[in-house]
């Protein structure tokens, strides 16, 4: 059975959105980041998403049209072009990106087959989004990629109103001062 992991760059007191400005440094520009993100999540089979953070994604659709880019960018649009992507999104028409496709409500069951069915693990991508899967118990790793800097507000990584015991797994000091926290539930 796959297993659904939730992970994004958060700020050192929970942020996985800033109120206001960026998250601080740190981050994915880091190339010694970025190659450590490409091997994590290379075995995804399936990005599950939010409308706003597939748009974001979306730059990885054409990003090998630029011959500049980095090995490591380009592992990445590589990698992230070969897995399938679901959008969830009430109001989003259509999508740009090969192997994806639109569903309009977050079903659990539908996501619990999915993990049944899949030969690969799924991420679940954008803090609304995962705060749907980890209410309904669906989240089974979590990978917080901690920034040094505090923000005071905004989206946070985990929602308010749950209570999660997690069992450390895994975790990791990049030269920028990042750390990669690796997270079971229990």
């Amino acid at each position: 059975m796959a297993k659904l992991i939730y992970s994004m760059i958060t700020s050192l007191d929970g942020y996985a959105e800033a109120a206001e400005g960026d998250l601080g440094t740190g981050a994915a520009e880091d190339p010694e980041v970025h190659t450590f993100i490409n091997d994590l999540f290379r075995p995804v089979g399936t990005y599950l998403y939010g409308r706003r953070m597939y748009e974001t994604m979306i730059f990885w659709e054409t990003a090998l049209t630029d011959p500049d880019l980095p090995p490591h960018i380009q592992q990445y649009a590589r990698d992230w072009q070969a897995a399938e992507k679901v959008v969830y999104s009430t109001t989003l028409e259509s999508v740009s990106s090969a192997k994806t496709r639109i569903e309009r409500t977050f079903d659990p069951d539908t996501i619990r087959k999915l993990k049944a069915e899949s030969d690969h693990d799924l991420t679940v991508d954008g803090p609304n989004l995962a705060a749907q899967a980890i209410k309904a118990g669906l989240v089974d790793e979590y990978h917080l990629f901690i920034t040094t800097t505090v923000v005071g507000g905004g989206k946070r990584f985990f929602p308010d109103d749950i209570r999660l015991d997690l069992t450390l797994l895994d975790q990791h000091t990049f030269a920028s001062g990042l750390i990669h926290a690796h997270y079971r539930t229990r």
